[in-house]
């Protein structure tokens, strides 16, 4: 078997574009859906919850575009009970958007297109600080922590579950949760499935062709990132923030970067991997030019038809 349009779609995402908030978007829903339509994704990332509309809005925009919903982010302080506890009408929430845009995805009894809730943490400062460094043990998630924080990642993985819907988790460079170490333990403590994400996990200090090999089938979704590991190196050096690092093309498109995707795509083809590939080359949330994102966002969907992903 080998990935393509009946194993795979491929989605793009709003934070290529900057958009992590609500607050004055670089592009309007309806031109961002119709470019990347034009471009050949067949679909998007909620970003936002909100901003690609809800409900019936989120449901007649995405048929009217011809996009499916291959899932989004949601953010929850698991090593906080209060905040945590607080945190779960903003899940509740994501899920009403994802279990409406599972209609148009036409996912029936088979989940593998279906919209994929992304559990991820909320920015740890001190490891925003210092992405991708080594951090002392208070830095980090403390031993004693650990039971508890997986203990409410799986109540946020079977509140998803209850609603129909597939989570995964979302290692990410400067949070709890950041290196591949720290996911496989996650894992072992929870049932829930992983996103794979190639840029992060390398700029982690990870091997994005190993994992999947380790990973296997608890890998649900993917993340196709690229990441620029001269660029990381040099922002850590400089002392700048996961901000900075993004700023200066630490995820540069895909193709483009020290990942090596085509091995990753082909060890996917290995483990029988079908579901989304999201597109991800993050965005700051200022200053940006729409026009040469959506030039990259083209040319990233033309390297993935150039490897055989048409």
């Amino acid at each position: 078997m080998s990935l393509n349009s009946q194993s795979v779609r491929i989605a793009n995402a709003p934070c290529n574009f900057g958009i992590y908030s609500l607050d004055s978007p670089i592009v309007d829903p309806d031109t961002l859906l119709a470019e990347l339509s034009a471009a050949g994704y067949t679909g998007i990332d909620s970003g936002p919850i909100g901003y690609l509309g809800t409900g019936s809005d989120l449901v007649e925009r995405l048929a009217r575009h011809g996009m499916q919903l291959a899932g989004g982010w949601v953010d929850l302080r698991y090593g906080d009970a209060d905040g945590f506890a607080a945190d779960l009408s903003n899940l509740d929430a994501a899920l009403d958007v994802f279990a409406a845009a599972a209609q148009v995805n036409s996912a029936g009894d088979d989940d593998r297109f279906a919209p994929r809730p992304t559990l991820a943490c909320p920015a740890n400062p001190i490891r925003f600080a210092a992405p991708g460094v080594p951090v002392a043990d208070d830095a980090a998630l403390p031993e004693s922590a650990w039971t508890a924080f997986a203990d409410r990642v799986q109540q946020a993985a079977d509140r998803c579950r209850a609603r129909g819907l597939e989570p995964v988790f979302h290692y990410h460079l400067g949070t709890d949760i950041e290196t591949g170490d720290e996911a496989d333990r996650l894992l072992a403590l929870t049932d829930i499935s992983i996103c794979l994400d190639t840029g992060h996990l390398t700029l982690a200090g990870g091997d994005a062709v190993a994992a999947v090999r380790h990973w296997g089938p608890r890998i649900k979704q993917v993340h196709v990132k690229d990441a620029d590991r001269l660029v990381h190196h040099r922002v850590r050096e400089e002392g700048a923030d996961l901000s900075a690092m993004v700023r200066a093309g630490g995820f540069p498109a895909i193709g483009q970067g020290d990942v090596d995707l085509p091995a990753v795509l082909a060890e996917l083809t290995e483990i029988g991997y079908t579901g989304w590939l999201v597109v991800e080359q993050d965005a700051p949330g200022t200053g940006q030019d729409l026009d040469r994102i959506l030039a990259d966002q083209r040319a990233n969907r033309a390297q993935l038809a150039a490897w055989g992903l048409r």
